[in-house]
């Protein structure tokens, strides 16, 4: 089992570069408090990089 993460908006990405938009939508995440748990792997962190200041990323036991 790989280890997971939990992936939570916590900011909205309304006025935001579309780019950081659709990497919100391609992490799975709809609406503030929404959470997502994804496999840590680095195209998730990267992913993540680039939206850090929208979401909040908790590490899940498996």
């Amino acid at each position: 089992m790989s280890p997971k993460l939990r992936v939570t908006q916590v900011r909205s990405a309304i006025d935001r570069p579309k780019d950081q938009k659709s990497t919100i939508r391609a992490l799975g995440l709809h609406r503030i408090r929404h959470s997502v748990v994804k496999e840590d792997r680095p195209e998730i962190r990267g992913m993540i990089a680039k939206v850090q200041h929208l979401v909040r990323v908790e590490d899940v036991g498996e």
